[in-house]
């Protein structure tokens, strides 16, 4: 993690500002994308797809450590998981060498519905960044970076780099 500027100036808020932006508007599209994709034959909240967005980063990830990075209570991860076994998206397995815990890992399914997911999210960016002129499209890559960096750096993210999880 680089060194912050002594006083961050006023393009670090602009940038602050246009990030949380960005942010809003990712999270409608996101929404959009897992409702379109479920079809109402699958519905899987939004924190569930968080779960299953770490199980598919971390496969075999402790339940307990999922606790830790959603900050949920156990009872809370517990029902998710409920949920998301009963469609037939997640398995609770035994934890090797440990048989008090828990690990849990995506089926095929729950992979398949994440690949569909990030299809059509990835879509959206594709055509939307593809409009954009190339300098720009190098920028942004290049901040993007450098941004995911700083956030996973600084929070201790479960590998959060996009080679962790095809097309993310």
């Amino acid at each position: 993690m680089t060194a912050p500027d002594a006083a961050p100036d006023r393009t670090c808020h602009e940038a602050v500002r246009s990030a949380g932006g960005i942010t809003e508007l990712l999270d409608v599209l996101w929404e959009h994308a897992r409702n379109a994709t479920d079809g109402g034959t699958t519905p899987t909240s939004t924190s569930q797809l968080r779960l299953m967005y770490l199980a598919d980063r971390a496969n075999g990830i402790r339940m307990r450590t999922v606790c830790q990075l959603l900050a949920s209570a156990p009872s809370t991860v517990t029902r998710m998981c409920d949920r998301l076994q009963a469609i037939g998206f997640l398995e609770r397995l035994p934890c090797p060498g440990n048989g008090r815990e828990v690990i849990l890992q995506l089926t095929p399914a729950g992979s398949r519905h994440l690949l569909r997911i990030r299809e059509r999210r990835d879509g959206v960016l594709h055509r939307a960044i593809g409009s954009m002129p190339a300098t720009e499209r190098r920028a942004l890559a290049t901040g993007l970076a450098a941004l995911q960096a700083e956030l996973s750096t600084a929070h201790g993210d479960v590998d959060a780099s996009p080679a962790a999880h095809s097309a993310a």
